[in-house]
């Protein structure tokens, strides 16, 4: 394919994000309807809870005090559910317990990025979060993910085991809050499109050809 029909996208997500779940699917169903165009997807690291303790917290906790009561967290995470479905996407939070922190979880990916398998390892996250109701960050899980995506255990074992990429993944954060993106997800088109949120795919449609008419002109 020619170099001129290549558009990076840079996405910033979180993996205990359902918006971001529903942005990935969306994203998905745009570059189907481009098939001349071929699209390298960077996954960036946001953290929407960066002072997490790193066993997580109790989620039913979290949420309250993050919405202020659970009638309202059950209007939020309903709507949610109905945008899900839209995607097919059968969220199942009521299985969730744990509010991860998600460090590691983008460590996880950063790894799976050499072997190319980001994209997968970012949708196996989601549906282990959102539909298995596991706690990804856990170790145990995120190598079992590994496993399942046959990427090599030892090297991510021993990966994990250091602090490697730690304070780059925090780097990363802090940089796309310098950047004014305060959540996610967000998209970033041939390193100067940007967008923010769980656009629906004719919007994205038009942001990949806008970014390859950029491209060719250039």
């Amino acid at each position: 394919m020619p170099k001129q029909n290549i558009v990076l996208i840079d996405i910033l997500f979180d993996p205990i994000c359902p918006w971001c779940y529903i942005g990935k699917r969306r994203l998905d169903e745009a570059i189907s309807q481009r098939p001349e165009i071929q699209v390298k997807r960077r996954w960036q690291p946001f953290l929407l809870n960066p002072e997490m303790p790193s066993e997580g917290l109790d989620r039913t906790a979290y949420l309250v005090r993050k919405f202020g009561s659970e009638e309202r967290v059950r209007r939020v995470y309903g709507a949610i559910e109905e945008a899900g479905l839209s995607v097919e996407i059968d969220f199942a939070f009521e299985r969730i317990k744990q509010t991860p922190n998600t460090v590691d979880a983008h460590r996880v990916v950063r790894f799976a990025d050499q072997y190319g398998k980001a994209d997968v390892t970012a949708e196996m996250l989601f549906n282990r979060y959102f539909i298995d109701g596991d706690n990804i960050g856990d170790s145990k899980i995120l190598l079992d993910i590994a496993k399942q995506l046959d990427l090599d255990l030892k090297s991510l074992a021993a990966y994990l085991d250091s602090e490697q990429d730690i304070d780059l993944i925090y780097e990363k954060n802090a940089r796309a809050h310098r950047m004014g993106i305060n959540g996610v997800p967000s998209y970033l088109f041939n390193e100067h499109l940007a967008i923010s949120g769980a656009q629906e795919p004719p919007v994205l449609v038009r942001l990949l050809d806008a970014a390859l008419a950029s491209k060719t002109a250039a």
